[in-house]
């Protein structure tokens, strides 16, 4: 597994999907290998069954992602596998490199990259290309949502296989909160990377214009975002804390589920792990009006598109708390449908594939059809009654 940060899983989406697939593929009786991107002299050499190998990575942005996963390949390339996973359509270019050593491999192509208001103009650009290449390169492509699918097909007709994430479902007591001065059901939350794309400036705006009366507790930072935490923070008022990363998966797993609402304000990833462990734990959600949000919360949901609408939302939620705690136990029902086991059984039976040799003579070209920019409009969110996109 290649192009994460690796195990433990202590960031995103990618991290979730090696830590939860790679241990139950390693319990199966599987050799599986996990390239890490380490710091520091936390290097163990094991961890769930999983071996782990520890490479650098470059300390900037825009290089850290492909530099690490260049080191990976290269020690790939050296120490043979049957198949290999690449996440991230971005490591598209080294490919090449894989198959040359006549290695199968599957990428993992994530969301809508390209789109993130992170890249400057070059770095869109770079992400619309690694598309291109991932789809002519890879022997498989992974979607990990029908929304990222449906892209994949109608820009490229490219086949993608469906791999979601799963969504534990956990249940935690209450004596967690204490320790942060909280009560059960007495606050809104949001866990988030401060990214513009995760909209956590749009929720806390809301959030200040509504008659709210418990408060908003927001989870996350971003280590690039200087600018974009400076705005989120000058959109709060004294009702709103920050609580900054929380790594305690215990106390993280009390916030979701004790919270009075999860708002969520994801909009380019696919099927995203914070949703689903939000609708485990049974919290009534309000998510940011796209595809993808949709598809995982469904009637569970109730959906904004700016800042009036969380507003309303939330004022709402704490109106009506009877319907606000259907709304969670509906959530916890649908996270039903999202199992790990399932999903890894699913890796498993790609990777078989791959090692058989299973795989299409020919891929796509990679070429963009002719509606280049039609379906990704299709994914852009609808306004609400705030009038924002």
């Amino acid at each position: 597994m290649v192009g994460t940060r690796g195990v433990p899983a202590r960031y995103g989406g990618f991290e979730t999907a090696v830590e939860e697939v790679g241990r139950r593929l390693a319990a199966a009786g599987h050799r599986v290998v996990v390239y890490c991107r380490t710091a520091g002299d936390d290097r163990p050499e094991r961890y769930l069954g999983m071996e782990l190998v520890h490479l650098p990575a470059a300390r900037k942005r825009s290089l850290e992602t492909l530099s690490h996963s260049a080191l990976s390949v290269l020690h790939l390339l050296r120490h043979r596998t049957d198949a290999a996973f690449v996440f991230n359509a971005a490591n598209a270019p080294l490919l090449p490199l894989v198959r040359a050593a006549g290695i199968p491999v599957a990428t993992h192509v994530d969301g809508l990259e390209w789109r993130r208001a992170k890249w400057g103009g070059a770095g869109r650009r770079y992400y619309r290309a690694a598309e291109a290449l991932a789809v002519r390169w890879s022997d498989a492509l992974i979607a990990d949502a029908q929304g990222i699918a449906d892209y994949y097909r109608r820009e490229f007709d490219a086949p993608t296989t469906l791999l979601t994430y799963g969504a534990p479902l956990v249940a935690p007591g209450t004596e967690r909160l204490a320790e942060l001065g909280l009560e059960p059901g007495g606050y809104h939350l949001v866990v988030a990377r401060f990214e513009p794309e995760n909209h956590v400036d749009v929720i806390v705006d809301g959030y200040r214009r509504s008659g709210a009366r418990k408060p908003l507790v927001v989870v996350g930072s971003a280590p690039y975002a200087d600018e974009y935490t400076a705005r989120v923070h000058g959109l709060a008022d004294e009702r709103v804390r920050f609580l900054g990363g929380v790594w305690d998966q215990v106390q993280l797993d009390a916030l979701y589920a004790h919270s009075a609402t999860y708002l969520h304000g994801h909009s380019v990833g696919g099927t995203n792990p914070s949703l689903l462990r939000a609708l485990g734990a049974g919290a009534a959600v309000l998510a940011f009006d796209v595809d993808f949000n949709r598809e995982v919360a469904g009637a569970s949901g109730r959906y904004f598109a700016g800042p009036d609408d969380v507003a309303a939302l939330v004022t709402a939620a704490e109106a009506d708390p009877a319907g606000t705690e259907q709304a969670g136990r509906l959530a916890r029902r649908l996270a039903a449908s999202y199992d790990w086991d399932d999903v890894a059984a699913g890796y498993e039976r790609l990777a078989a594939r791959l090692a058989a040799g299973d795989v299409p003579a020919t891929r796509p070209s990679g070429r963009r059809r002719a509606a280049a920019g039609g379906p990704a409009a299709e994914l852009v969110p609808t306004p609400g009654p705030g009038g924002h996109p």
